[in-house]
């Protein structure tokens, strides 16, 4: 969870300027831009920057409620509570992979991000020598 936040902030800060992902397309390390992709890393910045507050009220509102004695005896009389613990490994291996994935893309878009700034300085000192 830490490593989410973390990247996210890290590119929030990073990404100044975030029109210049318009039409810069995800690509893996060392391979070409994927062809089949409709969405440009402008858009998935765009995601990423809603998700993460949804992913801080989830959050806050799964530490805020406690359910009551007679919610959790009702709970417990129904019989449900048999696959409590399959369906809670179930459901957190489930965030626990969607925040991986969330990260390693805040990461790769962060990381492309400064490759643009990159080449953006790297012609500018070009054409003015």
């Amino acid at each position: 969870m830490e490593q989410y936040f973390s990247a996210t902030q890290k590119m929030e800060q990073e990404v100044m300027f975030p029109s210049l992902l318009r039409g810069v397309f995800p690509q893996e390390e060392g391979e070409a831009p994927a062809a089949g992709s409709h969405t440009d890393l402008y858009e998935r910045y765009q995601l990423l920057k809603s998700i993460k507050p949804m992913v801080e009220k989830g959050l806050a509102s799964v530490n805020d409620q406690s359910p009551t004695g007679t919610d959790a005896e009702k709970a417990l009389d129904e019989g449900a509570d048999s696959n409590l613990e399959e369906r809670l490994c179930h459901h957190v291996n489930g965030l626990q992979q969607v925040l991986t994935d969330l990260t390693k893309n805040t990461k790769a878009l962060t990381r492309r991000y400064s490759q643009i700034l990159e080449e953006i300085n790297l012609s500018e000192d070009q054409s003015s020598s």
